[in-house]
């Protein structure tokens, strides 16, 4: 089995689309064609369904799609590996986060990084914590930085860089206004702005809410920050979010009210690194940069 024919296969996986794989990898659409078939000869099983219009994995492709992302990214290590022990950082760097996580500049981070290793392609995705752990675990990113609530899937590591309590976010002539702080079960008649499920500040207020056995209606569901904000300013429903998004300019006339419910209380951001030591020379180098380094005891490790 040829690693060609495995980037090949995972290119169409992830593009859904033959032409658009080719046009990726800038090879012709007959050669990788020609690749998949030869894979599925050897595997003795077909990897895609194809019809005139779309191309979907088969039972057999799903399979192999999981092996064959981490085969790619532990050969994309140990050829960066290599590199470093000579003293070069080589290769790619793909860097995932989640949108306003604070304790953490990646912009700047970035920046300096391909300032002093010019030799390395940084990319970086912005999507929800669930997501982007998963992308961790699957090889698809070297690291994320998220604000994941739990335990992180089988095969991450989540290395806690800041806690943020929560705060209801609400209008300054909302009744909410003049209290302290707030419980869960006071707000159980209230409507809610909130994130998409796959943010990590959503999964904390989702799980808080339980655990105090309240219940609340979200009716809008965002997925950038400054849009829930700006719902709640026009009095379209109140939020449950981090204490760095209430300090946001554009929040300065709304109101922070201190959430006092059961565990958890805290929104977490931290750094989710591979759980098999396959964090490569550039990533490696990349956390280094941060001051103070993220926290390594104890790592919040997935069972099993």
């Amino acid at each position: 089995m040829e690693l060609r024919h495995l980037e090949y296969f995972v290119a169409v996986a992830e593009e859904q689309h033959f032409t658009r794989a080719a046009q990726r990898l800038m090879v012709s659409q007959s050669g990788l064609s020609a690749s998949i078939r030869s894979l599925e000869r050897e595997l003795g099983a077909p990897l895609f369904m194809r019809t005139t219009r779309s191309v979907e994995l088969t039972g057999a492709g799903r399979a192999l799609l999981v092996d064959a992302v981490r085969a790619l990214a532990s050969v994309r290590a140990a050829r960066e590996a290599v590199a470093a022990v000579q003293g070069l950082l080589r290769g790619t760097l793909s860097v995932g986060i989640e949108q306003c996580v604070a304790g953490v500049d990646v912009a700047a981070l970035l920046a300096r990084f391909r300032s002093e290793h010019g030799g390395v392609e940084v990319r970086l995705r912005q999507a929800g914590s669930a997501a982007l752990v998963g992308d961790v675990a699957a090889g698809r990113l070297d690291l994320a930085f998220v604000a994941l609530c739990g335990e992180p899937p089988e095969g991450v590591r989540l290395l806690p860089l800041l806690r943020e309590p929560m705060v209801v976010l609400c209008q300054a002539d909302h009744w909410l206004a003049t209290v302290e702080r707030v419980g869960c079960g006071k707000l159980s008649g209230e409507v809610f702005v909130d994130f998409h499920p796959d943010w990590g500040s959503r999964g904390v207020t989702d799980r808080a809410f339980a655990s105090a056995g309240a219940e609340r209606q979200v009716a809008l569901e965002v997925n950038d920050v400054h849009s829930l904000i700006d719902l709640v300013r026009h009095g379209l429903g109140i939020a449950v979010v981090p204490l760095p998004y209430a300090r946001k300019e554009q929040a300065a006339s709304l109101r922070a009210v201190p959430l006092d419910c059961p565990e958890p209380r805290t929104w977490q951001v931290s750094a989710a690194v591979p759980a098999d030591d396959r964090l490569g020379p550039a990533a490696r180098e990349l956390l280094g940069y941060l001051t103070p380094p993220p926290t390594t005891a104890p790592p919040i490790t997935a069972h099993g």
